[in-house]
Protein backbone atom coordinates (compact mmCIF):
# COMPACT_ATOMS: atom_id res chain seq x y z
CA UNK A 1 0.00 0.00 0.00
CA UNK A 2 1.24 3.18 -0.99
CA UNK A 3 1.06 6.87 1.03
CA UNK A 4 -1.40 7.81 -1.59
CA UNK A 5 -3.62 4.95 -1.39
CA UNK A 6 -3.76 5.25 2.34
CA UNK A 7 -5.05 9.02 2.12
CA UNK A 8 -8.00 7.67 0.16
CA UNK A 9 -8.55 5.03 2.43
CA UNK A 10 -8.60 7.87 5.17
CA UNK A 11 -11.28 10.06 3.60
CA UNK A 12 -14.69 10.48 4.81
CA UNK A 13 -16.80 9.37 1.76
CA UNK A 14 -14.56 6.47 1.21
CA UNK A 15 -14.68 4.93 5.13
CA UNK A 16 -18.89 5.85 4.59
CA UNK A 17 -18.54 3.82 1.41
CA UNK A 18 -16.46 0.97 3.20
CA UNK A 19 -19.15 1.04 6.14
CA UNK A 20 -22.04 0.82 3.67
CA UNK A 21 -20.75 -1.65 1.33
CA UNK A 22 -19.40 -4.03 4.11
CA UNK A 23 -21.46 -7.16 3.48
CA UNK A 24 -21.05 -6.87 -0.19
CA UNK A 25 -19.23 -9.38 -2.83
CA UNK A 26 -15.87 -7.46 -3.28
CA UNK A 27 -15.93 -7.98 -6.89
CA UNK A 28 -19.52 -6.37 -6.75
CA UNK A 29 -17.59 -2.93 -5.19
CA UNK A 30 -14.87 -3.13 -7.45
CA UNK A 31 -17.17 -2.90 -10.95
CA UNK A 32 -20.15 -0.29 -8.91
CA UNK A 33 -19.17 2.94 -10.57
CA UNK A 34 -21.07 4.73 -8.54
CA UNK A 35 -18.43 4.27 -5.39
CA UNK A 36 -15.72 6.57 -4.76
CA UNK A 37 -12.61 5.20 -5.33
CA UNK A 38 -14.41 1.65 -5.92
CA UNK A 39 -10.78 -0.58 -6.26
CA UNK A 40 -9.64 0.57 -2.49
CA UNK A 41 -12.83 0.12 -0.97
CA UNK A 42 -13.11 -3.20 -2.56
CA UNK A 43 -9.57 -4.27 -1.21
CA UNK A 44 -10.67 -2.97 2.02
CA UNK A 45 -14.09 -4.24 2.37
CA UNK A 46 -12.38 -7.88 1.24
CA UNK A 47 -9.81 -7.92 4.05
CA UNK A 48 -12.43 -6.69 6.86
CA UNK A 49 -14.57 -9.17 5.70
CA UNK A 50 -11.67 -11.96 6.18
CA UNK A 51 -10.70 -10.20 9.42
CA UNK A 52 -14.34 -10.67 11.18
CA UNK A 53 -13.33 -14.05 12.48
CA UNK A 54 -9.33 -13.94 12.94
CA UNK A 55 -9.63 -9.97 14.00
CA UNK A 56 -12.76 -9.25 15.40
CA UNK A 57 -11.43 -5.89 17.18
CA UNK A 58 -9.69 -4.68 13.88
CA UNK A 59 -13.26 -5.38 12.17
CA UNK A 60 -15.80 -3.63 14.64
CA UNK A 61 -13.15 -0.31 14.53
CA UNK A 62 -13.06 -0.33 10.82
CA UNK A 63 -9.36 -0.48 10.89
CA UNK A 64 -7.46 -0.71 7.61
CA UNK A 65 -5.66 -3.89 6.66
CA UNK A 66 -3.49 -4.30 4.17
CA UNK A 67 -3.25 -7.78 2.60
CA UNK A 68 0.14 -8.86 3.46
CA UNK A 69 0.22 -7.55 6.83
CA UNK A 70 -2.76 -9.09 7.30
CA UNK A 71 -1.71 -12.72 6.22
CA UNK A 72 1.29 -12.51 8.69
CA UNK A 73 -0.19 -11.31 11.85
CA UNK A 74 -1.60 -13.30 14.50
CA UNK A 75 -4.51 -14.09 15.48
CA UNK A 76 -6.44 -11.95 17.92
CA UNK A 77 -6.92 -15.27 20.07
CA UNK A 78 -3.03 -15.93 20.08
CA UNK A 79 -2.05 -12.68 20.45
CA UNK A 80 -4.33 -12.51 23.96
CA UNK A 81 -2.84 -15.63 24.94
CA UNK A 82 1.11 -14.55 24.87
CA UNK A 83 2.55 -14.19 28.32
CA UNK A 84 4.06 -11.15 29.97
CA UNK A 85 3.14 -7.95 31.68
CA UNK A 86 4.64 -5.10 33.63
CA UNK A 87 5.31 -1.34 33.09
CA UNK A 88 7.49 -1.36 29.81
CA UNK A 89 7.53 -3.66 26.82
CA UNK A 90 9.22 -3.31 23.39
CA UNK A 91 7.85 -5.04 20.42
CA UNK A 92 10.47 -5.18 17.44
CA UNK A 93 8.33 -6.06 14.92
CA UNK A 94 4.96 -4.23 15.01
CA UNK A 95 3.63 -5.13 11.34
CA UNK A 96 -0.34 -5.26 11.70
CA UNK A 97 0.39 -4.30 14.99
CA UNK A 98 -2.05 -7.09 16.71
CA UNK A 99 0.45 -8.45 19.15
CA UNK A 100 1.29 -4.80 19.88
CA UNK A 101 -2.71 -3.86 20.73
CA UNK A 102 -2.44 -6.84 23.40
CA UNK A 103 0.65 -6.04 24.56
CA UNK A 104 -0.51 -2.69 25.54
CA UNK A 105 -3.48 -4.31 27.64
CA UNK A 106 -1.10 -6.12 30.10
CA UNK A 107 2.02 -3.26 30.33
CA UNK A 108 1.64 0.29 31.02
CA UNK A 109 3.46 1.53 27.63
CA UNK A 110 4.62 -0.28 24.57
CA UNK A 111 7.14 1.00 22.42
CA UNK A 112 6.93 -0.63 18.96
CA UNK A 113 9.19 -0.26 15.58
CA UNK A 114 8.22 -1.11 11.97
CA UNK A 115 10.45 -0.18 9.02
CA UNK A 116 8.03 1.05 6.61
CA UNK A 117 6.50 4.38 7.07
CA UNK A 118 3.35 3.42 5.14
CA UNK A 119 3.11 0.58 7.93
CA UNK A 120 4.04 2.73 10.58
CA UNK A 121 1.23 5.27 9.79
CA UNK A 122 -1.34 2.22 9.08
CA UNK A 123 -0.47 1.07 12.75
CA UNK A 124 -0.96 4.70 14.18
CA UNK A 125 -4.29 5.31 12.41
CA UNK A 126 -5.70 1.73 13.61
CA UNK A 127 -4.66 1.68 17.34
CA UNK A 128 -6.35 5.58 17.38
CA UNK A 129 -9.31 3.59 15.92
CA UNK A 130 -9.17 1.11 18.25
CA UNK A 131 -8.57 3.22 21.58
CA UNK A 132 -5.14 2.19 22.75
CA UNK A 133 -3.24 5.07 23.30
CA UNK A 134 -0.16 3.77 25.27
CA UNK A 135 1.56 2.83 22.03
CA UNK A 136 4.24 4.54 20.62
CA UNK A 137 5.38 3.75 17.45
CA UNK A 138 9.09 4.16 15.71
CA UNK A 139 9.49 3.91 12.20
CA UNK A 140 12.90 2.50 12.03
CA UNK A 141 14.62 -0.41 11.79
CA UNK A 142 14.97 -2.76 14.53
CA UNK A 143 18.77 -2.70 14.63
CA UNK A 144 19.10 0.85 15.06
CA UNK A 145 16.53 1.35 17.49
CA UNK A 146 17.98 -1.44 19.54
CA UNK A 147 21.92 -0.15 18.74
CA UNK A 148 21.02 3.23 20.69
CA UNK A 149 18.09 3.39 22.86
CA UNK A 150 19.30 3.44 26.81
CA UNK A 151 15.73 2.54 28.31
CA UNK A 152 15.15 -0.42 29.86
CA UNK A 153 12.08 -2.52 29.48
CA UNK A 154 10.05 -5.74 31.03
CA UNK A 155 10.07 -7.14 28.52
CA UNK A 156 10.99 -7.39 24.54
CA UNK A 157 8.52 -9.03 22.11
CA UNK A 158 9.53 -10.20 18.28
CA UNK A 159 7.58 -11.73 15.43
CA UNK A 160 10.61 -11.81 12.58
CA UNK A 161 9.41 -11.75 9.02
CA UNK A 162 9.97 -15.33 8.00
CA UNK A 163 9.96 -14.36 4.05
CA UNK A 164 13.14 -13.96 1.99
CA UNK A 165 13.86 -10.87 -0.92
CA UNK A 166 12.55 -13.41 -3.26
CA UNK A 167 9.67 -14.49 -0.91
CA UNK A 168 10.59 -18.41 0.11
CA UNK A 169 9.64 -18.98 3.96
CA UNK A 170 11.93 -19.18 6.32
CA UNK A 171 12.53 -20.96 9.39
CA UNK A 172 15.65 -20.70 11.34
CA UNK A 173 15.87 -17.66 13.54
CA UNK A 174 19.32 -16.45 11.66
CA UNK A 175 17.19 -16.28 8.50
CA UNK A 176 14.27 -13.91 9.23
CA UNK A 177 14.30 -10.35 9.79
CA UNK A 178 15.47 -8.81 12.14
CA UNK A 179 17.71 -11.43 12.98
CA UNK A 180 16.54 -11.57 16.84
CA UNK A 181 19.68 -14.10 17.60
CA UNK A 182 22.48 -11.92 16.43
CA UNK A 183 20.87 -8.94 18.69
CA UNK A 184 20.24 -11.10 21.41
CA UNK A 185 23.21 -10.18 23.71
CA UNK A 186 22.19 -6.61 23.48
CA UNK A 187 18.48 -7.39 24.43
CA UNK A 188 19.46 -9.21 26.85
CA UNK A 189 21.26 -6.09 28.43
CA UNK A 190 17.81 -4.56 27.39
CA UNK A 191 15.29 -6.94 28.99
CA UNK A 192 15.44 -9.51 31.68
CA UNK A 193 12.23 -11.37 29.64
CA UNK A 194 12.57 -11.88 25.38
CA UNK A 195 9.56 -13.51 23.69
CA UNK A 196 9.93 -14.69 19.95
CA UNK A 197 7.03 -15.70 17.74
CA UNK A 198 8.51 -18.38 15.71
CA UNK A 199 7.08 -20.33 12.43
CA UNK A 200 4.50 -23.54 12.93
CA UNK A 201 7.96 -25.17 11.65
CA UNK A 202 10.48 -24.06 14.09
CA UNK A 203 12.21 -27.09 15.85
CA UNK A 204 11.40 -26.86 19.56
CA UNK A 205 15.11 -28.07 20.26
CA UNK A 206 16.93 -24.88 18.40
CA UNK A 207 15.46 -22.62 21.58
CA UNK A 208 17.98 -24.33 23.51
CA UNK A 209 20.66 -23.76 20.68
CA UNK A 210 19.68 -19.73 21.00
CA UNK A 211 18.95 -19.08 24.15
CA UNK A 212 20.81 -22.16 26.37
CA UNK A 213 19.89 -22.26 29.73
CA UNK A 214 16.77 -20.30 30.87
CA UNK A 215 14.55 -20.76 27.48
CA UNK A 216 10.83 -22.12 27.54
CA UNK A 217 9.24 -23.24 24.29
CA UNK A 218 5.22 -22.74 24.12
CA UNK A 219 3.63 -24.90 20.86
CA UNK A 220 0.09 -23.15 20.49
CA UNK A 221 -2.52 -24.69 18.29
CA UNK A 222 -5.99 -23.78 17.55
CA UNK A 223 -8.74 -25.76 16.44
CA UNK A 224 -6.23 -28.87 15.91
CA UNK A 225 -3.85 -26.54 13.53
CA UNK A 226 -0.39 -25.43 14.97
CA UNK A 227 -0.64 -21.98 15.04
CA UNK A 228 2.83 -20.95 16.30
CA UNK A 229 6.12 -22.01 18.18
CA UNK A 230 6.79 -19.19 20.80
CA UNK A 231 10.46 -19.09 22.11
CA UNK A 232 11.48 -16.96 25.29
CA UNK A 233 14.36 -16.37 27.78
CA UNK A 234 13.86 -15.53 31.52
CA UNK A 235 16.86 -13.85 33.25
CA UNK A 236 17.06 -15.71 35.90
CA UNK A 237 15.67 -18.98 35.25
CA UNK A 238 17.49 -22.25 35.79
CA UNK A 239 15.49 -24.77 33.89
CA UNK A 240 14.36 -25.16 30.08
CA UNK A 241 10.89 -25.92 29.78
CA UNK A 242 8.46 -26.99 26.91
CA UNK A 243 4.44 -26.74 26.74
CA UNK A 244 1.86 -27.61 24.99
CA UNK A 245 -0.89 -25.26 24.77
CA UNK A 246 -4.48 -26.01 22.66
CA UNK A 247 -6.66 -22.75 22.76
CA UNK A 248 -9.25 -23.35 24.13
CA UNK A 249 -8.56 -26.59 25.98
CA UNK A 250 -5.42 -26.31 28.23
CA UNK A 251 -2.00 -26.68 28.56
CA UNK A 252 0.92 -28.58 29.76
CA UNK A 253 4.15 -28.38 30.68
CA UNK A 254 7.59 -30.04 31.89
CA UNK A 255 10.84 -29.39 32.12
CA UNK A 256 12.92 -30.39 29.54
CA UNK A 257 15.06 -33.03 31.10
CA UNK A 258 12.01 -34.29 32.27
CA UNK A 259 10.87 -36.11 29.66
CA UNK A 260 9.50 -39.47 30.09
CA UNK A 261 9.77 -42.12 26.90
CA UNK A 262 6.82 -43.75 25.18
CA UNK A 263 6.30 -47.64 26.18
CA UNK A 264 5.74 -49.08 22.58
CA UNK A 265 2.30 -51.47 21.84
CA UNK A 266 2.95 -54.06 19.90
CA UNK A 267 -0.41 -55.34 18.92
CA UNK A 268 -3.90 -53.13 18.84
CA UNK A 269 -6.35 -56.09 19.18
CA UNK A 270 -6.55 -56.28 22.88
CA UNK A 271 -6.73 -51.89 23.46
CA UNK A 272 -10.23 -50.72 23.90
CA UNK A 273 -9.39 -46.79 23.43
CA UNK A 274 -7.41 -45.31 20.96
CA UNK A 275 -5.89 -41.58 21.85
CA UNK A 276 -5.02 -38.84 19.75
CA UNK A 277 -2.76 -36.62 20.82
CA UNK A 278 -3.21 -32.98 20.29
CA UNK A 279 -0.75 -31.32 17.08
CA UNK A 280 0.48 -29.04 19.65
CA UNK A 281 1.87 -31.87 21.89
CA UNK A 282 3.24 -34.03 19.28
CA UNK A 283 5.33 -30.61 17.50
CA UNK A 284 6.34 -30.03 21.38
CA UNK A 285 7.41 -33.65 21.37
CA UNK A 286 5.61 -34.00 24.77
CA UNK A 287 2.85 -36.86 24.05
CA UNK A 288 4.09 -39.89 25.72
CA UNK A 289 5.25 -37.21 28.83
CA UNK A 290 1.62 -35.94 28.96
CA UNK A 291 0.17 -39.62 28.53
CA UNK A 292 2.35 -41.01 31.14
CA UNK A 293 0.85 -38.44 33.73
CA UNK A 294 -2.96 -38.73 32.14
CA UNK A 295 -3.45 -42.05 30.61
CA UNK A 296 -0.48 -44.02 32.68
CA UNK A 297 -1.42 -47.75 30.93
CA UNK A 298 -1.68 -45.89 27.68
CA UNK A 299 1.02 -47.74 24.95
CA UNK A 300 2.48 -45.82 21.37
CA UNK A 301 1.83 -46.99 18.21
CA UNK A 302 4.72 -44.50 16.88
CA UNK A 303 6.04 -41.91 19.49
CA UNK A 304 4.21 -39.29 18.56
CA UNK A 305 1.53 -40.80 16.98
CA UNK A 306 -1.77 -42.59 18.12
CA UNK A 307 -1.88 -44.04 21.57
CA UNK A 308 -3.91 -47.36 22.43
CA UNK A 309 -4.98 -47.90 26.56
CA UNK A 310 -6.94 -50.36 28.34
CA UNK A 311 -8.85 -47.79 30.48
CA UNK A 312 -10.75 -44.50 29.46
CA UNK A 313 -8.28 -41.79 30.27
CA UNK A 314 -9.79 -39.21 32.79
CA UNK A 315 -9.14 -35.23 31.73
CA UNK A 316 -7.36 -35.63 29.24
CA UNK A 317 -7.37 -32.23 27.54
CA UNK A 318 -5.27 -32.52 24.96
CA UNK A 319 -6.35 -35.37 23.49
CA UNK A 320 -9.10 -37.02 21.35
CA UNK A 321 -10.73 -40.23 22.77
CA UNK A 322 -11.95 -42.70 20.55
CA UNK A 323 -13.27 -46.45 21.11
CA UNK A 324 -11.64 -48.79 19.48
CA UNK A 325 -14.55 -51.53 17.93
CA UNK A 326 -12.48 -53.58 16.59
CA UNK A 327 -9.21 -53.46 14.67
CA UNK A 328 -7.63 -55.56 12.02
CA UNK A 329 -4.33 -55.68 9.85
CA UNK A 330 -4.34 -53.27 6.93
CA UNK A 331 -5.11 -55.37 3.76
CA UNK A 332 -6.84 -53.70 1.24
CA UNK A 333 -8.93 -56.01 -0.67
CA UNK A 334 -9.64 -57.99 2.35
CA UNK A 335 -10.89 -54.37 3.72
CA UNK A 336 -12.38 -53.19 0.41
CA UNK A 337 -14.53 -56.74 0.33
CA UNK A 338 -15.64 -56.07 4.32
CA UNK A 339 -16.71 -52.73 3.82
CA UNK A 340 -18.37 -53.21 0.51
CA UNK A 341 -20.12 -56.33 2.51
CA UNK A 342 -21.42 -53.94 5.36
CA UNK A 343 -22.53 -51.35 2.55
CA UNK A 344 -19.88 -48.86 3.76
CA UNK A 345 -19.11 -46.49 1.29
CA UNK A 346 -17.85 -43.16 2.54
CA UNK A 347 -15.68 -43.39 5.80
CA UNK A 348 -13.51 -40.75 7.92
CA UNK A 349 -10.15 -41.41 7.48
CA UNK A 350 -7.50 -40.88 10.86
CA UNK A 351 -4.43 -41.65 10.05
CA UNK A 352 -0.41 -40.95 11.64
CA UNK A 353 2.97 -42.05 10.86
CA UNK A 354 2.09 -43.38 7.10
CA UNK A 355 3.12 -42.45 3.72
CA UNK A 356 0.08 -43.15 2.39
CA UNK A 357 -2.90 -39.98 2.67
CA UNK A 358 -6.31 -40.19 3.51
CA UNK A 359 -7.16 -39.27 -0.05
CA UNK A 360 -5.09 -42.80 -1.27
CA UNK A 361 -6.62 -45.20 1.21
CA UNK A 362 -9.64 -44.36 0.84
CA UNK A 363 -8.91 -44.95 -3.08
CA UNK A 364 -7.39 -48.80 -2.60
CA UNK A 365 -10.30 -48.81 -0.14
CA UNK A 366 -12.67 -48.01 -2.62
CA UNK A 367 -15.01 -45.62 -0.55
CA UNK A 368 -14.97 -41.82 -0.74
CA UNK A 369 -13.75 -39.81 1.98
CA UNK A 370 -16.38 -38.38 4.77
CA UNK A 371 -19.10 -39.64 6.82
CA UNK A 372 -19.97 -40.85 10.19
CA UNK A 373 -18.20 -43.98 9.77
CA UNK A 374 -14.47 -43.34 11.21
CA UNK A 375 -11.32 -45.63 10.59
CA UNK A 376 -8.30 -45.14 12.03
CA UNK A 377 -4.81 -46.10 9.98
CA UNK A 378 -1.21 -46.52 12.02
CA UNK A 379 1.87 -48.55 11.73
CA UNK A 380 2.18 -50.59 15.29
CA UNK A 381 4.10 -53.66 16.28
CA UNK A 382 5.72 -53.00 13.12
CA UNK A 383 2.69 -53.54 10.80
CA UNK A 384 -0.01 -51.55 9.46
CA UNK A 385 -3.35 -51.58 11.07
CA UNK A 386 -6.86 -50.60 10.69
CA UNK A 387 -8.67 -49.45 13.02
CA UNK A 388 -12.65 -48.97 13.82
CA UNK A 389 -13.34 -46.39 15.87
CA UNK A 390 -15.85 -44.24 17.66
CA UNK A 391 -15.85 -40.81 18.87
CA UNK A 392 -16.60 -40.38 22.63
Amino acid sequence: MTHEELEILKQEDVRRAIEENIDRDPLRIALDRKLPHAAAVASEVKYLQRARKKLPSYFAARCIIPQRAFEQSSSEETAAHKQGKGVRCLDLTCGLGVDSFYLSKRFDRVVTIERDEVLAEIARENFRRLGATNIEVLCASAEEVVASIDEQFDMIYADPDRRSSDGRRQVLIECCSPDVGAMLPRLQQLAPHIVIKNSPLFDVAEAERIFGTGSRVEVVSLAGECKEVIAEWQRGNAHNTLTATALGYGSFSVESDRLTPPRMARDPRSARYLLSPDVALRKARLTSTYFAEVAPDAEACTPDGFYLAEQRPAGATLARTYEIVQALPFSPKQLKRELARRSIDRITALKRDLTLSSTEICRRLGVKEGGDRMFAFTECGGDVWCLEINEL
